[in-house]
């Protein structure tokens, strides 16, 4: 199985991982795909964004004809049942496809990799860092969906060949998270920062007005320019 989870967000495209599979027959005849996002019915939401969404997930159910294969499930809010989903997945052998246009970090990342699933995320933001492509699991662009989806036909036809390769990557993308991404790190981490910061603070003697225009100085040089590299998703009506 492909398994997702996600607010039912233009920018986390969970739609369009739902049109990557429905397009993709090969894809289509090795799994199955299950998806946990918002809401399945347009009544209970108040959100113009998010009943486009369901609209349009709607439509695609329809138009590819998913029945039997697709399993949508509206959004868990009980985290113990959140952490159950994804280890069900991981002993049916499936994987965790986190499809965003942009993702600040990625939470759902880290929370699929610590349960053993191997985990194919965006290239754009967050999992791009916490992810080793192609050993700790597998970076996607979601500007191409074709690509994703010929990756994803490929990862199932090699475990199904060589069952080992699912661990291989399973492991692998567990002892990343735990080498990186515990608790103790980012606290530990946090209070290195905090101590670099007081001193900092200490030493400079600058007030809250001459920080700030350091800071506006800073993003002016450096991160203006970031922000424009980072491409959008299209809106297609327009």
């Amino acid at each position: 199985m492909i398994f997702s989870m996600a607010r039912l967000d233009r920018v986390k495209n969970i739609t369009g991982l739902v049109e990557c599979y429905a397009k993709n027959t090969k894809l289509r005849e090795l799994v199955n795909l299950v998806l946990v996002a918002g809401y399945n019915d347009v009544k209970k939401s108040n959100d113009r964004e998010e009943i486009a969404e369901i609209e349009k997930m709607h439509g695609l159910m329809k138009e590819y004809n998913l029945d039997g294969q697709f399993r949508w499930l509206s959004s868990q809010t009980n985290r113990a049942r959140n952490g159950e989903l994804y280890r069900y997945i991981a002993d049916k052998r499936g994987v965790f496809v986190q499809p965003a246009f942009y993702e600040a970090f990625g939470l759902t990342v880290v929370e699929a990799m610590v349960s053993g699933l191997p985990t194919f995320a965006t290239c754009h933001g967050g999992p791009a860092e916490i992810i080793e492509d192609g050993v700790s699991g597998f970076h996607i662009d979601p500007y191409h969906p074709d690509k994703v989806a010929s990756l994803l036909v490929d990862f199932f036809q090699r475990c199904k060949e060589d069952p080992t390769y699912w661990e291989e990557i399973s492991k692998a993308g567990l002892q990343r998270i735990l080498d990186r991404y515990t608790w103790k790190i980012y606290s530990e981490r946090l209070m290195t920062l905090a101590g670099v910061y007081g001193f900092w603070k200490y030493v400079s003697k600058l007030e809250r007005r001459e920080t700030r225009r350091y800071l506006e100085m800073f993003y002016i040089l450096k991160y203006r320019a970031l922000v424009k590299s980072i491409p959008l998703a299209i809106d297609e009506e327009h």
